[in-house]
């Protein structure tokens, strides 16, 4: 265990920051969160962090009071004279809002990162931002982790000399492909129309499944729309099996019953964000000591490049 070091959760990635802290070799520290009867709360540390280095884990997930919680306690680390303030958010919520898409919208990930910096953020440790060029929006270090460290490992398990990459649409090409050239496979990619979010209309796909075993490959799986239509489309191709890697397990809507009906025969997801109920077909590999040697490697002042296989 380093001395000088403490990390505390957000009530949105207890589990998770348990896990993080007992591979780190520390306890996870005492964060008490008083709740009024208006629905405000207050997080407090029962413990001191005066010249101590605090990692605050928390994913922002919706509700929105999840981002707010971490704000309040990086503003209470920075009021209570800790060193520095590393927030490690797993999952950066907002992430889909990186850019004006049409006239009068909010960029939501630059005004998070803002917030951020304004409560007193030095450092921001995180995994497979939806769009990379969020780590711009900030004028602190970013450590932008990448699940594929785990993924990776998982699919050369899979390897039989049958597979083919897939994504499920022209976004994530760039993420699919680098797979493809490490496991030496081919590629195929999922394009796909949308009349509104989180709706498709129509999806065709570019490549030959035939005969294949399918790897499909996403930062986030929200309504699992996408996902599921792809899976089913690539089984109509004559594909013989379809498994899909989804970083971040929002699963919102109908998500878990689309994955239960659907043609995947699996879907790995990590524990950015805690799964909201059980699912045969879901399968979780933990982030947790890829955080907690990360930390390590930082509090030590080492280089983290060796976790970047796929990027």
């Amino acid at each position: 265990m380093s001395t000088g070091v403490k990390i505390f959760a957000g009530r949105a990635s207890q589990a998770l920051a348990e896990q993080i802290a007992s591979n780190f070799g520390a306890p996870l520290g005492d964060v008490k969160v008083v709740e009024f009867s208006d629905g405000e709360f207050q997080p407090s540390f029962e413990e001191t962090v005066r010249g101590q280095d605090v990692f605050i884990v928390q994913s922002t997930m919706p509700p929105t009071e999840n981002l707010f919680e971490l704000l309040l306690m990086i503003d209470a680390a920075k009021r209570a004279s800790a060193r520095k303030i590393i927030a490690v958010i797993p999952y950066f919520g907002f992430a889909r809002q990186d850019r004006k898409d049409k006239p009068r919208v909010a960029i939501g990930a630059k005004l998070v990162a803002n917030m951020l910096q304004a409560a007193g953020v030095s450092r921001l440790m995180t995994m497979d931002l939806h769009a990379d060029q969020i780590q711009g929006f900030f004028e602190v270090p970013v450590d932008h982790l990448f699940a594929s460290t785990l993924f990776f490992h998982e699919m050369e398990k899979l390897d039989n000399g049958n597979l083919i990459m897939a994504a499920p649409d022209a976004g994530g090409a760039k993420r699919a492909n680098s797979y493809a050239k490490k496991l030496n496979t081919t590629l195929a990619i999922c394009h796909k129309h949308r009349k509104k979010a989180n709706e498709v209309a129509e999806m065709t796909v570019i490549g030959d499944v035939a005969g294949k075993d399918v790897i499909l490959i996403d930062d986030m799986c929200d309504t699992a729309g996408t996902l599921t239509k792809a899976a089913d489309l690539f089984m109509e191709k004559g594909a013989l099996s379809v498994r899909a890697f989804c970083t971040h397990a929002v699963l919102s809507g109908p998500a878990y019953e689309r994955i239960e009906n659907s043609s995947l025969t699996e879907l790995i997801v990590t524990d950015t964000i805690p799964l909201k109920q059980q699912s045969s077909k879901i399968r979780v590999v933990s982030v947790a000591d890829l955080f907690a040697d990360v930390i390590r490697r930082l509090v030590n002042n080492e280089s983290i490049s060796t976790h970047f296989i796929i990027s």
